[in-house]
C-alpha cells in the first residue's frame, strides 16, 4: 500500500537523486541529502538558496547562497508550521506525514463522541495539532528533547490553537507510558514516530528493533476499551513494512480483532518527473 502527500501547496519535492532531494519550502528552495534517491538528477540546473553538505566524519553544516531568515512559516490546509534549517539538516517538518495527518484527522472528525490522543515521539508537533484541530478532546504531547517540545508549543500558537487541550510532556516514552498505566489514563488513540536511534533526557537509549515490541506491548494498557486507531510510522532502512504490519497483527488485533490492520510506504511525488520519493512505512490498527 502507498500513502502519497499530495495536498501541499507550500512545499514540493521539485526534484531528487544523486543522493539528494530538491525542495521548495514557501519560496525557498533548499538541497538536502536523502540516502533512498540513488538515481541520477541533474542538479546542476537549479539555483538553490541554501544546501546542506553531509561530513564524512558525521553530522554536517548548511551553505547558505543567501541571507535566510531564521525561521519561516509553511500552512498545510489551515494549520502553519514553522520552517527552519537546523544543524542536522532537518527543517522541523517532516511533509510526508502529511498523509498520516489526513488520516487521523478523518478519523477524529468522524468519531461524534470525545477523543482522547496519545503522540509519541511527538517531535515538533504537526501530528499534534492535526489531531487538536480535528477536534480531539485532548492531545498528550511527548518527547525527549525539551527544543522540539518548544518548537511545538510555537507552532501551536501559530496553528491558532491555544485554546485546545494539548499537554506537552518531556520524557522518555517508554516510561511516560508505564506510568499513565499506574495512573489509569487510557487513549482512544495513539500515534507514535520512532526513530532508529535515540536518548531520552536521561541518556535512556532507543534502539527500534529492540524496544518496538515492548513500547507498542506497554501502549495497548492504556489503549481504551474502545479505540479509534494505533499509528506506528518509521523510517528505519531495511525494517519492512511487513514488520509493523505483523507486530501490530500479533498485537493490537489480537486484542481487539473487529479492527483492521494496514500497512505500506509513504512517499512524495517528485514534481519534474513521474517518480515517487520513498519516505518510510506505516502500519495502522482501525476500528473500520
Amino acid at each position: 500500500m502507498r500513502n502519497i502527500a499530495t495536498n501541499w501547496q507550500d512545499y514540493e519535492c521539485i526534484d531528487a537523486g544523486n543522493g539528494n532531494k530538491v525542495e521548495r519550502w514557501k519560496n525557498i528552495i533548499l538541497k538536502r541529502p536523502d540516502p533512498q534517491a540513488v538515481w541520477n538528477m541533474n542538479d546542476k540546473q537549479y539555483s538553490y538558496d541554501a544546501i546542506y553538505h553531509r561530513s564524512r566524519s558525521g553530522g554536517g553544516n548548511w551553505q547558505f547562497n543567501k541571507k535566510l531568515p531564521e525561521f519561516w512559516t509553511i500552512n498545510y490546509k489551515d494549520l502553519t508550521f514553522k520552517v527552519s534549517p537546523t544543524g542536522f539538516k532537518h527543517t522541523g517538518i517532516f511533509p510526508e506525514q502529511a498523509v498520516n495527518w489526513d488520516w487521523m484527522s478523518s478519523k477524529i472528525k468522524n468519531a461524534d463522541r470525545e477523543i482522547r490522543i496519545l503522540n509519541l515521539f511527538a517531535y515538533t508537533g504537526c501530528a499534534t495539532m492535526a489531531c487538536a484541530q480535528a477536534g480531539a478532546s485532548e492531545v498528550v504531547h511527548v518527547d525527549a528533547s525539551k527544543g522540539m517540545v518548544q518548537w511545538a508549543k510555537e507552532n501551536m500558537q501559530l496553528s491558532h490553537l491555544t485554546d485546545h487541550k494539548i499537554r506537552f510532556i518531556v520524557d522518555d516514552v517508554l516510561k511516560f507510558v508505564q506510568r499513565e498505566k499506574r495512573r489509569g489514563h487510557t487513549y482512544h488513540g495513539i500515534l507514535m514516530d520512532p526513530p532508529s536511534y535515540g536518548r531520552g533526557p536521561n541518556n535512556e537509549l532507543w534502539k527500534l528493533e529492540d524496544q518496538i515490541t515492548e513500547l507498542i506491548n506497554a501502549c495497548l494498557d492504556i489503549l481504551d476499551d474502545e479505540p479509534l486507531f494505533f499509528l506506528v510510522n518509521a523510517y528505519t532502512t531495511g525494517f519492512s513494512s511487513i514488520v509493523l504490519e505483523n507486530l501490530l497483527k500479533e498485537s493490537v488485533l489480537k486484542k481487539y480483532p473487529y479492527g483492521m490492520v494496514e500497512a505500506g510506504e509513504i512517499g512524495l511525488p517528485i514534481t519534474r518527473n513521474d517518480l515517487i520519493l520513498p519516505c518510510g512505512i506505516f502500519g495502522r490498527w482501525s476500528n473500520d
